[in-house]
């Protein structure tokens, strides 16, 4: 039988503490090994809170962990080092090159789309959203760019 522990967690930062300790006490499994286990598939995401489950199997206490990837808004800020997106349609807050939209498009490849193009869309118009310029440019007419092939990937 399995048992399946969820919580959100700071990246790196997992501690035996709530939510996943008291959880995972009653399951009988090494508490700290699991821990150990996140903190380093999550340290990469570290200020960026991520999904984690772990599932135990209740019979031989043999676990996995599953890390989830975060929001493409927090990838962008956290690329970024700033706090929040624009309040105002029309603020600025921020400028990313196409090389940090490609990382972004790539660490979140559980998004939609066939390829990295249209990843990369997806990242741009999360970026739009937010107040952000790329390469100095609105996003939208860099998603043109590169539907009309003058920017290549």
């Amino acid at each position: 039988m399995e048992s399946i522990v969820e919580g959100l967690i700071e990246g790196g930062k997992a501690s035996g503490g709530p939510p996943l300790g008291p959880a995972l006490g009653p399951l009988g499994v090494n508490i700290n090994a699991i821990i150990g286990e996140i903190n380093e598939k999550t340290k990469e995401f570290a200020g960026i809170r991520v999904s984690v489950k772990v599932i135990v199997d209740t019979d031989t206490k043999k676990y996995r962990v599953e890390v989830g990837t975060p929001s493409t808004s927090a990838l962008i800020l956290k690329e970024l080092k700033i706090q929040k997106g624009a309040k105002a349609k029309d603020e600025v807050v921020g400028n990313i090159t196409i090389d940090q939209i490609k990382r972004i498009a790539n660490v979140k490849s559980s998004m939609y789309g066939r390829d990295l193009k249209s990843k990369v869309k997806q990242v741009l118009g999360t970026c739009k959203s937010m107040g952000i310029t790329c390469e100095g440019e609105n996003p939208k007419s860099i998603m043109e760019k590169l539907d009309s092939g003058e920017i290549k990937l």
